[in-house]
């Protein structure tokens, strides 16, 4: 599917800055007409018949003839219909500011590592990402000390109180994020983490007009273990904030029980920007929503030297100088 602009035949997309969809060309709000594949293939544009790539996970793309925005039915829904999105709220030109603005100062990058025709290539891209809710009953068992200090007179006295802690806690978690995207790194979308989950909304294909998509490469039962982890590091985490105040804890016992749990499908807006060096990629990532930026810029060895020689240079005219000095001075 595509979105038509029922005024001028353009193609309609979402827009981050307006927060709704919009024609490029007429400058239309909300004027989208959905139009479908006649043929059915997913490598043919509904648009101008043009023949595109399109990868095995792939749920929305561009046509390189038409520069059309594709939403593929098939992969977005059924099975693969996503119950939630956050829609992008920074579009590419604020995301170009914000990458210029971070890396402005970084002096040996290249030449033309923030240049116009660079950045104008970063896609806005739908990330998988399955959400688990968890309902837990947690148990501490342990032993704690408080210790009690004074002084009489020359003697310096310590008591030590032994208590028995005990706590039971019903906790429930909600929308724990894993992404299940085999192309992105996990360590990579963990930094970029973490998203106002407050703006997820219900999904709607037209948020992905105008950008890029994947469906889910692994299933929920697969990167489960994720989602787990992180429930069972918080469920620790507030067991012992319910028990602070004890100079040493010594655990006895801690259990993590799951009564009921559930896993949601969604989409979380991310740029990347991929900039090639010396025949080597440097990939940048921007959170969509938030703005917060993963990557390390490459360093120019050219850059690098010249900096040098200017330093030297310098350097040997303020010595070759200082010793005029000292010559006229006599000294």
């Amino acid at each position: 599917m595509f979105f038509k602009c029922k005024n001028c035949g353009g193609n309609v997309v979402y827009s981050p800055e307006r927060h709704g969809m919009y024609c490029p060309f007429c400058e239309s709000d909300k004027s989208q007409e959905r139009e479908d594949s006649q043929t059915g293939a997913l490598n043919i544009c509904p648009n101008c018949g043009g023949e595109i790539a399109v990868e095995e996970h792939t749920s929305a793309t561009q046509c390189p003839y038409c520069d059309s925005y594709l939403i593929f039915n098939e992969r977005v829904e059924g099975s693969y219909a996503p119950k939630m999105i956050i829609p992008f709220q920074m579009g590419k030109e604020a995301c170009k500011r914000s990458i210029r603005e971070k890396f402005s100062r970084f002096r040996f990058a290249p030449t033309d590592f923030l240049s116009e025709v660079r950045l104008n290539s970063m896609q806005g891209i739908y990330v998988p990402y399955w959400f688990y809710d968890y309902e837990t009953g947690c148990y501490f068992q342990g032993e704690g000390t408080k210790i009690r200090t004074w002084r009489s007179s020359n003697t310096e006295y310590t008591e030590t109180s032994v208590y028995a802690i005990h706590r039971s806690m019903d906790i429930d978690f909600q929308r724990i994020p894993v992404d299940a995207s085999e192309q992105m790194p996990d360590d990579v979308m963990d930094l970029l983490a973490p998203f106002q989950y407050g703006q997820l909304t219900d999904f709607s294909p037209e948020y992905m007009s105008g950008f890029y998509g994947e469906k889910y490469n692994m299933t929920s039962d697969v990167v489960e273990n994720r989602a787990n982890a992180l429930m069972r590091e918080d469920a620790a985490k507030l067991l012992r904030e319910s028990y602070a105040g004890y100079h040493t804890v010594r655990t006895l016992r801690q259990d993590v029980l799951v009564k009921g749990s559930r896993a949601e499908y969604g989409l979380l807006p991310v740029w990347k920007y991929i900039y090639r060096y010396k025949e080597q990629d440097y990939p940048f990532y921007v959170n969509g929503q938030t703005g917060k930026i993963v990557g390390t810029a490459p360093i120019s060895p050219a850059k690098v030297w010249g900096y040098t020689a200017t330093l030297w240079v310098c350097l040997t005219v303020i010595l070759a100088s200082a010793n005029i000095l000292l010559g006229l001075l006599g000294i």
